[in-house]
């Protein structure tokens, strides 16, 4: 049996912001540095689709072995599902393996719980009397992501911590707007792996549309907990093929 720490290679690969895609660019280049810190004899790389030839400049400079794909998306839409696999198959030319994107991770709806809750009692709220609000993209014509969403929030409320949980979308129904007007303590985390647009202007003027007065946390992918998520699914994933 070959040892899962054989070097191996794996790209994680995030949407970024087509307007600005720099700033992701250096983000996705970090989490992958954490998330190499942690798979000792494995080369991590990192890339947007957005950033012009950036996801075709790292896939090239890793060892010549097809990597494993790990997609730094929230769900498997259409960008996991159709668009990536067209890039890296480009480039490959041959047989690669795309991972579960990190937002259908258990894990991660684990750290979603963990992380608001623990935020919610630093600034003094009990969570039992707070109404959790997971602000999310969505997508009138793709259920992938709502499906993820849904599957966050059957983890989160099913451990019975915060009062009530809701889901609030910038694109489709119920809209965060109105998924944000809630009587009592509230805390909003932002189901998003990255900060870029969404997560930097149109969740805070949706909330600021609903007079939401709640405590409002960072997008749940920039978590110092990712890195440590993909690093075990990236492992596991290697130990399988290896046995």
């Amino acid at each position: 049996m070959a040892p899962a720490t054989e070097r191996r290679s794996a790209l994680l690969v995030a949407h970024g912001s087509p307007s600005a895609p720099a700033g992701p660019e250096r983000t996705i280049g970090a989490l992958a540095q954490r998330v190499a810190s942690l798979l000792p004899g494995v080369t991590v790389g990192g890339a947007t689709l957005a950033a012009p030839g950036a996801l075709e400049a790292a896939l090239a400079a890793l060892p010549s072995a097809p990597p494993l794909i790990f997609p730094v998306f929230m769900s498997d839409g259409w960008f996991v599902r159709v668009k990536l696999p067209q890039r890296v198959g480009r480039v490959c030319g041959e047989p690669f393996e795309t991972l579960r994107p990190l937002g259908l991770d258990p894990a991660l709806h684990r750290l979603c719980l963990d992380y608001a809750s623990q935020a919610a009692r630093a600034a003094g709220l009990s969570p039992g009397r707070t109404t959790l609000l997971l602000a999310a993209h969505g997508s009138p014509g793709d259920s992938a992501p709502r499906e993820a969403v849904a599957a966050a929030l059957r983890v989160i409320a099913g451990a019975g911590v915060f009062r009530a949980v809701r889901p609030g979308f910038l694109d489709q129904a119920p809209y965060l707007e109105e998924a944000a007007r809630i009587d009592g303590p509230a805390v909003c985390l932002p189901f998003f792996a990255g900060r870029a647009g969404h997560v930097e202007d149109d969740v805070p003027r949706a909330l600021a549309a609903a007079g939401f007065d709640g405590l409002q946390l960072d997008a749940v992918g920039h978590h110092d907990g990712v890195a440590a998520i993909v690093a075990a699914a990236l492992a596991a994933r290697a130990k399988r093929r290896a046995a």
